[in-house]
């Protein structure tokens, strides 16, 4: 800073790359070599929890649910370790945030699964809502547009809500691929946000894909919240939506300051290198108390739901024909025998 003052500026500043690991590690003095312990313990205590929460789940839940909660269990824990890598290796950022986003791209597909898994599976789906509609007039596509129809809940619209978050689960790891392909060559920068680089096209893409895979999400939350409501379903869902907003929108946010050099340069941490360290440290503590939150909700054991009512045609059969006692004689119909 007294550098940027007196008219010169530190290398560090302008530099294009983050600094090696060596370098960031003989520049911190007693408090920032606390903090890096303390946030390191943090990453390992939640990669624990998840670990004794994995064994639980293998012990107590139905195998076919087991697969579900893991992959959601394990967001926080998995963005919590990139961020922790990310942060003692600075040259790392960008492949610990692909390995998270990528993470997280398949959570979202997961949690979908999860809904329709705690309503008794797509079969039992199908039952409960045969006669209802999906309120599609929500976020974050259409939550505007209140005059939009429902639509009816069918197993081609559920096959739709699904593919909607499956697009994204698969062309996430896609575009991250060849990310790291154009990099490689020189033509991709994390930092690099002009038009004339493949960062900013390749951001907004992701950016459409994932307003196109929160929307079947809402859709569905909107249809089973009532329903679910005793198995802690709103709970969860502000998790999911708090992972999303800190892992997404808080990283964009602190990337765009720091590109306008709104955050500072502080040697020798450029400033867009000092928003990506200051975005792992947060995400390191706002994932461990996710984490332990989590463990806590998802913990607890909920009875299934009951069945469906049958119809008047599946029940009829199985009521009881009245009796009528007519002179003493007992007729199953109301009518003598002849």
């Amino acid at each position: 800073m007294e550098g940027e003052a007196n008219g010169t500026l530190h290398p560090s500043c302008g530099a294009s790359e983050p600094p090696h690991s060596r370098e960031l590690l003989q520049s911190l003095d007693l408090a920032g070599i606390f903090l890096f312990a303390i946030l390191t313990l943090m990453t390992l205590i939640a990669s624990l929890v998840f670990v004794e929460e994995v064994v639980y789940i293998y012990r107590k839940i139905p195998s076919s649910k087991r697969s579900i909660l893991i992959w959601i269990n394990a967001a926080a824990p998995v963005i919590t370790t990139t961020s922790c890598i990310g942060m003692w290796i600075p040259r790392s950022t960008m492949f610990t945030d692909f390995t998270a986003a990528v993470f997280f791209a398949i959570v979202i597909h997961k949690f979908l699964l999860m809904m329709i898994k705690e309503c008794g599976g797509q079969k039992l789906f199908l039952r409960r809502f045969e006669n209802g509609r999906f309120k599609i007039s929500t976020g974050p596509c259409c939550c505007c547009c209140l005059c939009l129809p429902g639509v009816r809940i069918t197993r081609r619209t559920l096959l739709w809500l699904k593919l909607g978050t499956f697009q994204f689960a698969f062309f996430r790891p896609v575009l991250m691929f060849l990310s790291i392909v154009l990099w490689t060559n020189g033509d991709y920068s994390p930092y690099n946000l002009s038009l004339k680089g493949a960062a900013i096209w390749i951001s907004c893409f992701i950016g459409i894909l994932t307003i196109i895979a929160l929307w079947p999400v809402g859709i569905m939350f909107q249809q089973v919240r009532a329903l679910l409501n005793c198995k802690k379903i709103i709970p969860k869902f502000a998790l999911y939506q708090f992972i999303l907003i800190l892992s997404q929108l808080q990283a964009a946010i602190i990337n765009i300051l720091a590109m306008q050099r709104i955050i500072p340069c502080i040697p020798p941490l450029s400033s867009s290198a000092r928003g990506a360290h200051m975005t792992q440290q947060l995400l390191i503590m706002e994932m461990f108390l996710i984490t332990l939150i989590s463990r806590v909700v998802y913990r607890r054991r909920y009875d299934d739901l009951e069945p469906p009512e049958c119809t008047p045609e599946e029940g009829g059969d199985n009521k009881q024909t009245p009796k009528i006692i007519l002179n003493g004689a007992i007729s199953e119909d109301g009518l003598l025998g002849v």
